[in-house]
């Protein structure tokens, strides 16, 4: 069996670098590659686009979880005219494809507001708008999830509803839904790669100008996999860590 399984491996290991050779020939990495000069302005440029990516997304995702807050907030009240507000702005908002979105809030929000706006500011209204939706429903059932004791055991002690919800209620509805907040960024990471179609000097429109110039579509575009790749998994291991913060202070 040892003897099989050492065959097989080799046969399987012979089979790869023979396929790995038999396309070289359609790899052209000097177009990125450090150790020469052309390649590492091109690492560098593409890279460039990073800081706007990360500053895109965390302004994004700030302003939606505020909004997302404020709108789900309505959700949870007995009247229905505002339960309605809420369900309203839900629907009509997450019905709309988040590219149509930012073309409309770039092109089309101008013309109505009269108002001039930034392709950065565009980016991250139609992002926010559109994450916003999202994080009122997650507000929504992580306020939901909390015990109806708490508001019972806040209200015995003569606090508002107000500070019921900041000092009692969202503080445990925040731990619960902390891996939901956690995936919607990684989420609005994602999404940020479409507001290149209007001019955002981001990862992606970083990589489609260089394409133009290197005409290597096959390394430039791996290389921008990696970029996200990257950046989203270490994003994932930061939320990680808080949670295990956040549940390691629960138990002290």
């Amino acid at each position: 069996m040892p003897r099989k399984f050492s065959t097989f491996r080799i046969t399987a290991l012979a089979a790869a670098a023979f396929g790995l050779s038999g396309c070289s020939a359609n790899w052209g990495w000097y177009v990125v590659n450090p150790s020469t000069q052309n390649g590492l302005n091109n690492l560098k440029f593409l890279l460039g686009g990073l800081q706007y990516t990360i500053l895109l997304s965390l302004t994004a995702i700030t302003i939606s979880i505020a909004v997302g807050l404020m709108v789900a907030l309505p959700g949870l009240a007995p009247g229905r005219f505002l339960r309605s507000l809420n369900r309203g702005y839900v629907e009509l908002v997450r019905a709309v494809p988040i590219l149509v979105l930012i073309l409309w809030v770039y092109y089309g929000l101008p013309q109505l507001s009269g108002l001039s706006i930034s392709v950065f500011w565009a980016g991250v209204i139609a992002l926010a708008l559109s994450d916003s939706a999202f994080e009122a429903e997650i507000f929504r059932a992580g306020i939901q999830s909390i015990d109806k004791g708490q508001y019972e055991a806040a209200h015995s002690i003569s606090l508002s509803y107000t500070d019921t919800m900041i000092c009692v209620i969202l503080p445990q509805a925040v731990r619960r839904i902390l891996p939901a907040l956690g995936n919607q960024l990684v989420y609005m990471l994602k999404m940020s790669s479409l507001v290149s179609v209007i001019g955002m000097q981001e990862l992606t429109r970083k990589a489609n100008e260089l394409v133009v110039t290197e005409y290597r579509p096959l390394e430039i575009y791996t290389i921008l996999v990696l970029e996200y790749l990257v950046l989203i998994l270490i994003v994932s291991a930061g939320v990680r860590w808080l949670e295990r913060r956040l549940r390691a202070d629960e138990r002290n």
